[in-house]
């Protein structure tokens, strides 16, 4: 292909808004002519992930599966849209090496936000001591230093923070529009 694609890796904690906001840029990029997969972590877990846990070692190999996919869906000329936790600065930095054409974006949430938002009600659960292991409580996130893109989520709607992440892109040099040239 004359024409790959690139991986755009949304972090951040849980609840931050990083699924809200994929699915929202999705549609931009494909109204845009590209193909493209949103890879929502909770939905590899269900999956391809469904035989790990929550440790250290199992977020690890969880993000190491996501990696390989994105990397096979960018080459092919897909954008996959990549929604995960993935708390570890290392398995970021893998990623980025493993798939080259690769875009990190910080969903910048206060955790107390986080708490707010949280549906499913798992920090309340983590407090309680009822689950273990929970990003932000008693599993540390680390943030990315450097970013590519850092989207502030406190007084921007996901719709918002996605057309900013769009705005961001063609200000960096990647292609949004397909066919175009770029980083």
């Amino acid at each position: 292909m004359s024409h790959h694609g690139y991986c755009i890796w949304l972090t951040g904690l849980p609840s931050a808004g990083k699924t809200t906001i994929a699915h929202h840029l999705g549609p931009l990029l494909r109204a845009s002519g590209w193909n493209v997969e949103v890879l929502d972590g909770d939905e590899v877990r269900r999956g391809l992930s469904s035989d790990l846990g929550f440790d250290r070692t199992a977020r690890e190999a969880h993000a190491s599966r996501v990696t390989y996919v994105a990397k096979v869906l960018a080459r092919n000329g897909v954008i996959p849209i990549v929604a995960l936790i993935s708390p570890y600065a290392s398995s970021r930095s893998r990623a980025r090496s493993e798939i080259g054409r690769f875009v990190e974006v910080y969903v910048s949430t206060p955790l107390a936000e986080c708490e707010r938002r949280d549906v499913k009600g798992l920090y309340k659960k983590a407090r309680d001591g009822l689950i273990h292991d929970m990003t932000g409580i008693d599993d540390p996130y680390e943030p990315p230093e450097r970013p590519d893109i850092r989207v502030e989520t406190i007084g921007r709607s996901p719709p918002e923070s996605a057309q900013y992440i769009l705005a961001e892109l063609e200000r960096l040099g990647w292609p949004v529009r397909h066919g175009a040239t770029g980083a």
